[in-house]
């Protein structure tokens, strides 16, 4: 592992948006994995974050990860054409009545399709569907370049930034 300087920059969204999500692409579709095998998370978790050098779950153990998937607070979406992912999104709705975008992108043969702004209208519509307080989540400077200024046009604003230091596969 390698230590690296990151920034991390915190967004939210107080207000549903005012218009509708963009529509699916054709032969696109969104679907819940209900349940989420540990097997399939992993590889979703892992084909999403490996440019971006995700680890925080890579060490769960099975269990901690089939116990997250199972928490009725916890909802995992995935964008299929066909059988095949093209990405994925996961809501976990807290105590205060928010609802986090815990984690969110695409796989790597669906960047550059133009999907990311669909995937993540549909986020935001399925994270309002119960009325939380608002929305968060939170990205980095090892995220995909295109990921904040898509957060940002799709309604989220700044609340904070911190300086951390990440340690990264070398």
């Amino acid at each position: 592992m390698a230590s690296v300087d990151v920034e991390r920059t915190w967004l939210e969204m107080r207000q549903r948006p005012a218009h509708a999500p963009t529509v699916a692409p054709p032969g696109v579709r969104l679907q819940r994995a209900t349940p989420c095998p540990p097997g399939f998370y992993r590889f979703l978790y892992g084909e999403v974050g490996r440019a971006f050098k995700w680890v925080d779950r890579l060490g769960w153990p099975d269990d901690r990860l089939a116990a997250h998937l199972a928490d009725p607070t916890v909802a995992v979406w995935v964008a299929l054409e066909g059988p095949v992912p093209l990405g994925y999104f996961e809501l976990v709705r807290h105590p205060d009545a928010s609802v986090e975008i815990a984690y969110f992108g695409l796989m790597p043969w669906a960047i550059g399709r133009g999907l990311g702004r669909w995937l993540l209208e549909a986020a935001i519509a399925e994270a309002w569907r119960d009325g939380p307080t608002r929305i968060w989540l939170h990205t980095c400077t090892l995220d995909h370049p295109a990921a904040l200024p898509n957060y940002l046009g799709r309604g989220f604003t700044v609340t904070h930034r911190e300086q951390i230091v990440q340690e990264v596969p070398g």
